[in-house]
């Protein structure tokens, strides 16, 4: 079995990426204004994606996407994106114009995001687990035309057709009611090359949706400058790990780069820092159309996977499936967790069960095009509760107190974050733009931490009311408004629930009119058309009398929390 090679200290990276910094024009930073505010940037990142398919054409015959029996190379992905946005072109797409996609991870998803950016129209990838009511929101919302949906999630959107004028082209699958298939668009644009459109490094690229603490989903703005902005700040600091001699070490005896893709291309965490990190790294992506701890066993042994990325639930079930199948997967080199807290107890298990790899964590949103904190190597094993120091080096965290001013060392306060990762605003809520970024930059997440004397940032609370489950947001007031359209049900109040496999479970609690108790299987079914299966309450508890209230007369969710989870809440 091999062992964990030694890693390069922090001091270490740290006097290698200042070498980077002033050695290598492509980690070159400066300042720019975005927006009416300064950020440190990346003075020569490109405008747009065609720098990725320049990335890809350099790495040529390298195999690129591993999905089921289907193998492209980097020059074949860019083959692939060049041409669909050819074809896309003759279609009458334009810059500025918005492609939806509603599809599983695929190799045509990829080319597509490619291809609608590369001629500088936007892409907008919905969540591929919503209802048809919540995809029906997101395309009122965003007023996209062109929707790319497999067959298994034509059904949602055959019958807002008409009355929205979506143009559906099917992906995988065909199906009655199509307008165009994939392959047709991208057999139009075989050999064409793409108008190159002057896309500005603060156009729109992406807009991807995020629940909101107030309800409704949010269209998260994000703009070509904050994808480069991730792309370059993760290169910069694995090229700096590289630059040690412990680095270089590690990095030759993992030889070539594959990371296992489970988590959805629909979230920033699959979109940027796996999917377009990849690109620039040369990183083979295999793609699993649904999460089995085996079949992820199977995979890291079959590709000689080096990276894992997924939500907390997930590498702790990866240990548990290698262990039940007497599995060791000394290919592993990193097993990231995002989107949720890893408990600390499974830093230790997981550094236990796979010798020869660092496991790391991370915190980011899709407003900060998932730039943030980052804890590996040996950080992670000294702080194991912790979410690490700022992504560097354009990135910056604070705590704040309610005054604006930073809290004293290890004292709690929202954490805000200043990046040029910043999206560019919440589509159509200037408001709630403004209530969340500060005039001079800094992004307020709603999330309560501390800092400590190293930089190390640790999440304790949560200022908005959302609940974090396995990775996806649940905003707690939409689940709320879906309870009480029931007919018993009079009111209603959602929180989190505390769960070891999902980091938090959804728990409501419920006051209703007189008569037999509202079962979790009935509330379900009824909730089926409105929730997506992760947004429904797993816990339940039922009042016969009102609801708890405190002083302003608002239902007491932590006294609620206190009397029916205890010590646990």
């Amino acid at each position: 079995m091999s062992k964990r090679l030694p890693a390069p200290s922090r001091e270490e990276i740290t006097e290698s990426g200042l070498k980077l910094m002033a050695e290598n024009p492509f980690f070159a930073v400066g300042e720019a204004e975005i927006r009416g505010a300064t950020y440190r940037v990346f003075k020569n990142a490109p405008n747009n994606t065609d720098g990725l398919l320049f990335m890809c054409d350099m790495h040529g015959d390298k195999t690129a996407v591993v999905s089921g029996d289907v193998r492209w190379s980097f020059a074949d992905l860019a083959r692939e994106s060049r041409a669909i946005a050819a074809g896309l072109v003759k279609m009458g797409v334009k810059k500025g114009d918005l492609v939806a996609t509603a599809t599983r991870n695929t190799p045509e998803w990829m080319a597509t995001y490619l291809g609608v950016t590369q001629i500088g129209a936007v892409i907008v990838p919905l969540n591929g687990w919503w209802t048809h009511h919540e995809m029906e929101f997101a395309l009122k919302d965003c007023g996209a035309k062109i929707l790319l949906v497999d067959g298994e999630q034509s059904p949602k959107f055959l019958p807002l057709k008409d009355s929205f004028g979506l143009t559906l082209i099917s992906g995988t699958g065909e199906f009655d009611g199509q307008d165009r298939t994939w392959t047709s668009i991208r057999d139009d644009g075989v050999g064409e090359t793409p108008p190159t459109e002057v896309v500005g490094a603060d156009d729109l690229m992406s807009i991807m949706y995020t629940s909101g603490s107030t309800g409704d989903p949010k269209g998260v703005m994000l703009t070509h400058r904050g994808t480069w902005a991730v792309i370059l700040s993760f290169g910069f600091v694995l090229s700096a790990a590289k630059e040690t001699a412990k680095g270089a070490a590690m990095a030759e005896a993992a030889g070539d780069l594959a990371v296992l893709v489970s988590v959805p291309l629909f979230h920033v965490t699959g979109s940027h820092p796996v999917f377009m990190l990849s690109l620039v790294a040369g990183r083979k992506m295999v793609l699993m159309r649904s999460w089995k701890p085996e079949e992820a066993v199977r995979l890291i042994q079959q590709e000689k996977i080096t990276n894992f990325v997924g939500v907390p639930t997930m590498s702790h079930e990866l240990m548990l499936a290698a262990k039940e199948m007497g599995e060791t997967l000394d290919t592993l080199t990193d097993l990231s967790a995002g989107g949720a807290k890893r408990p600390a107890s499974h830093v230790k298990k997981l550094a236990d069960s796979f010798p020869r790899s660092y496991s790391s964590t991370g915190y980011g949103l899709s407003e900060t095009s998932a730039l943030g904190t980052y804890n590996g190597l040996d950080d992670y094993q000294k702080h194991p509760g912790s979410c690490g120091r700022a992504v560097p080096p354009v990135t910056d965290i604070r705590v704040v107190g309610p005054d604006g001013n930073d809290m004293p060392l290890d004292e709690a306060g929202e954490v805000w974050i200043k990046t040029s990762g910043i999206f560019a605003g919440y589509l159509n809520l200037p408001e709630e733009t403004a209530r969340t970024l500060t005039p001079d930059g800094w992004f307020k997440t709603g999330d309560v931490g501390t800092l400590n004397a190293e930089g190390m940032l640790t999440i304790v609370d949560r200022l908005k009311d959302m609940i974090v489950r396995g990775g996806e947001n649940v905003a707690c007031l939409e689940v709320e408004a879906a309870l009480i359209k029931h007919p018993r049900i009079l009111e209603a109040a959602v929180f989190a629930v505390p769960d070891e496999r999902l980091g938090e479970a959804v728990g409501a609690t419920i006051y209703v009119e007189t008569g037999p108790d509202i079962t979790l299987d009935e509330l379900n079914t009824f909730l089926k058309g409105d929730l997506a299966v992760f947004k429904r309450p797993e816990h339940l508890w039922q009042f016969d009398t009102p609801l708890p209230r405190g002083g302003t007369e608002k239902i007491d969710k932590p006294g609620l929390r206190k009397q029916l989870l205890g010590a646990s809440s």
